[in-house]
């Protein structure tokens, strides 16, 4: 039985594609926090693939995280692009990224931000983001 790629689209050294479980789905499918703002900015993106509201809820900040989050229907995520991930000081860091979507009956879509991270109590949460 093949193993899922992880839909983040994160390489190994020689360039070949990581599994769920060795990339995003330790985050997901564990209490494991991601150990930088570009991973949990990564394994965000496959929690939106999933439809893991939970996940998504869990690594929100406080400060504004709504309070219901809702996915359209039949959306299909296509596909992740990093552009550049920057650690502004310990606590505090940028993610910019382009992430390509498609609904049913409309062209695909992108969605490029640059995110901004809090790292508070061992954990890193996404805060909020711009468009370019």
């Amino acid at each position: 039985m093949a193993l899922a790629l992880c839909p983040c689209g994160r390489v190994d050294a020689r360039g070949r594609p990581l599994a769920w479980v060795a990339c995003c789905g330790r985050y997901l499918d564990h209490d494991t926090p991601a150990p930088d703002a570009e991973s949990l900015m990564r394994s965000r993106y496959s929690a939106f693939v999933r439809a893991r509201r939970d996940y998504l809820l869990a690594t929100w900040h406080a400060s504004t995280r709504p309070a219901e989050l809702a996915f359209d229907a039949g959306v299909k995520w296509l596909g992740l692009d990093l552009r550049q991930h920057r650690l502004l000081d310990p606590t505090h860091a940028e993610v910019e990224f382009v992430a390509r979507q498609k609904s049913p009956g409309s062209p695909a879509v992108r969605l490029h931000e640059r995110s901004r991270f809090v790292h508070e109590a061992g954990r890193w949460y996404y805060v909020d983001g711009d468009m370019p």
